[in-house]
């Protein structure tokens, strides 16, 4: 799956391929490379990359992640951009929107299925994040057209938790 990515303020693309704990993936034009990451605990992942083992910490932040690696702290944001996502008028409107984790994290609970009409403010989905549970809302009425998600998944940040039309 390929992404636009924003690192400390800095445009790329992101190609991220997972099976399991096993992921591909590339940063721009760069090589690809290959990492085994578990989430230790909310936010925190162990990886093994290139011979060397280390940890990551993921925190949300206002419309990004922080992740820490090394003791540098870099601000992500990540988008599809297969997916457009009205950052105002379409929240109301009729246009689809997808809504995204905020940060890595482990589907507690799902709160709809697909064809479900919601209406703003429901819950949709529950992520737990950091050691807390976080429901996730629509933001707006419509109908939940995609939801791509099950209880006990772990998703990424920039994962599509549900789509609503």
């Amino acid at each position: 799956m390929i992404f636009a990515a924003e690192i400390d303020g800095v445009a790329t693309e992101f190609e991220v391929d997972r099976s399991g704990d096993e992921y591909r993936f590339r940063l721009g034009t760069a090589e690809e490379r290959r990492a085994h990451m578990i989430q230790e605990e909310p936010g925190l992942f162990s990886v093994l990359a290139g011979g060397s083992s280390y940890q990551a910490r993921a925190e949300a932040g206002d419309n990004c992640v922080y992740v820490t690696i090394h003791g540098r702290r870099m601000r992500v944001v990540v988008t599809d951009p297969r997916r457009w996502i009205s950052k105002a008028s379409g929240a109301r409107g009729t246009e689809r929107e997808n809504l995204i984790a905020p940060m890595p994290g482990r589907i507690v609970r799902v709160l709809v299925k697909a064809g479900d009409a919601v209406e703003a403010g429901q819950g949709i989905v529950v992520v737990e994040a950091m050691k807390m549970q976080n429901e996730m809302k629509a933001r707006r009425n419509g109908r939940v057209t995609a939801l791509p998600v099950r209880e006990g998944e772990t998703v990424v940040a920039g994962a599509i938790l549900a789509t609503i039309e």
